[in-house]
């Protein structure tokens, strides 16, 4: 899935779309890839003097790979949103900084139900694990 496809499935935009691309997608998962830059507008005040990505922009990341995975099997001639309903679990492991590639994967861990989606996200760079958080949202059709 290519940056076109992820626009017209998230509403996101510059500075706030966390996924590059979507190299996998499997029946209960999927795999997005966000580049880290020295230009993320977040290092101006996150430090200045020693870049690290936030953990928020890691959940956020691993939110909206999982938001790509259940919005990637809605109708696609209607319009959904997803919403945080649960965040638990989060564990960051390795700071994030320029110049890094971050392979975020998030598993389905039940079947959703009621429009209700239950994931684990996971993000690693150079194959090591960096962050990791279980999501609950709400998948809304659009009015």
């Amino acid at each position: 899935m290519d940056v076109l496809k992820i626009r017209e499935l998230l509403p996101h935009r510059y500075p706030f779309l966390m996924v590059d691309k979507v190299i996998e997608i499997r029946e209960k998962s999927i795999i997005g890839i966000k580049n880290i830059t020295a230009n993320e507008p977040i290092f101006t005040g996150h430090f200045p003097n020693e870049p690290v990505f936030p953990g928020v922009m890691q959940i956020e990341a691993m939110a909206q790979c999982g938001g790509l995975f259940v919005l990637n099997q809605m109708d696609p001639n209607k319009s959904y949103s997803t919403y945080f309903m649960k965040i638990d679990g989060i564990k960051f492991r390795k700071k994030i900084v320029p110049g890094d590639t971050m392979v975020i994967k998030v598993d389905l861990v039940s079947p959703m139900r009621r429009g209700i989606a239950t994931m684990k996200g996971y993000i690693f760079v150079g194959g090591q694990l960096a962050s990791e958080g279980e999501f609950m949202a709400q998948i809304v059709e659009n009015k």
